[in-house]
Order: C-alpha cells, then structure tokens, then sequence
C-alpha cells in the first residue's frame, strides 16, 4: 500500500513539474510565433536578411523603422534577452525563415547578468554555436560588436563591463576573421573619446542608442550586407 501511494506522488509531483516547464517559456518563442507563420517561405529571388538580438535589436526597428521598411529587413530582437536565449531560439527566428543573411548581435544582456553571472567562454561558445547552425543552413552570418556600456542602470554592482565587451568583442572579431565572417565594429565608432562608455550623444541611457547612434550603426551594416548579399 505504502508503495503504491508512493508511485502515484512521484507520478503526480513528475506531471506537476513537466506542465510547469512546459509553460516556463524562457527563450520567448511566443514573441514572434505568430508573425513568422504569417511572414511564410521567401519569394523567388527574395533575399531575406534577419536581424537578431536584444533590446538594441529591438529598439532599432521602433527608432528608425524606415530603415527595415525600405531593406524589407526583418527584426528579430527581444528585449532584455540574453545569448542563451537567442540561441534557443535561433531555430524558430532564424532558420525556418530561411533568409540568405542573418545579422547577430549579443553579449549585452550577458555582461549584465540578466540569466545569471557572466560567463565569457560561455557567451562566446553560444555565438560561435549560431555561426555552426546558420552555417548547416546555408544562411550568411554577419557578426556585429557588442557595443559600449560603461553601466547598466538596471545592474550598478557591475562595474567592470567595459573591461569584459573590450574582450568579449576581440574573441569574436578573431573568430570571425579565422573563418572569414564578415564582422562590424560598432564598438569604435561608438565609444566615449576617453574610452569609459559609449558616446553620450549617441545613446539614450549609456546602453541603447537613440537615432544617431542607430545611423551610425546603419552605415557601418549596410556595405556588409550588400558584400554579403
């Protein structure tokens, strides 16, 4: 008796915890489910360039939406994401939408510590991890710099986040030379003359930019897009 009763609490408590994880979205796949269904398979002779990424990503097609409009670029960034979550759902944003060009940006989030304490080999490996699978899907990688953040107002005990995106983004800039990948440094064009954070009239809150850091941005995107293309 007493084992029976046992079984059927583990079966319960087993049930209880696989709805629970069923319903924990981490990566956020709802966010954009039902706009790639309606977006569909590219055109005949479409070629299709994702953007994917954090609120820096996010935020860009809200500041200057003429820019996706006129490219037919298609934005992919969720606020607050980390590279682990991008990389869950680089399947489902990416992928299956079959774009000739995908446009990564990351480490961010990371550096902030919004899954958890910072991890550079870990960040680098999720990276690297969206480069292999974009790479078995015959999609174009263009990698862009993490770009300036002297503090997170949202993380004040971070103190050292220049230190970590100055070396997170010279791992990624030698990896994507090695394997020819085309990188983007909007980390130089962005920084503060005294090197301590981004430029202040091209960022609204020290992280995001505002509409001139973004023309920046775009300048400096755009020629490798169309190399890439």
């Amino acid at each position: 008796m007493r084992q029976r009763l046992l079984f059927l609490i583990i079966c319960l408590l087993s049930l209880t915890c696989s709805a629970v994880a069923q319903r924990h979205d981490f990566a956020n796949y709802k966010c954009f489910e039902e706009a790639n269904k309606t977006l569909g398979k590219p055109a005949k002779g479409e070629k299709r360039v994702v953007f994917i990424g954090n609120s820096i990503t996010e935020g860009w097609i809200k500041t200057r939406p003429l820019f996706f409009k006129e490219h037919n670029y298609i934005n992919r960034g969720i606020s607050g994401q980390t590279s682990y979550q991008i990389l869950l759902r680089f399947r489902e944003d990416v992928i299956k939408l079959m774009p000739k060009v995908v446009v990564i940006n990351y480490g961010t989030n990371d550096i902030a510590e919004n899954t958890g304490a910072y991890n550079e080999e870990l960040t680098y490996g999720n990276v690297i991890s969206m480069c292999d699978l974009a790479k078995a899907n015959k999609i174009k990688v263009i990698l862009t710099s993490c770009l300036p953040a002297g503090r997170f107002k949202w993380r004040p005990s971070i103190t050292d986040a220049m230190t970590k995106i100055r070396h997170l983004n010279e791992r990624v800039k030698t990896y994507a030379k090695v394997h020819k990948i085309p990188y983007v440094d909007y980390f130089s064009a962005m920084v503060s003359e005294d090197g301590t954070c981004q430029n202040p009239a091209l960022c609204k809150d020290g992280v995001h930019p505002n509409s001139k850091g973004y023309d920046i941005m775009e300048s400096l995107l755009q020629p490798a897009i169309k190399k890439t293309l």
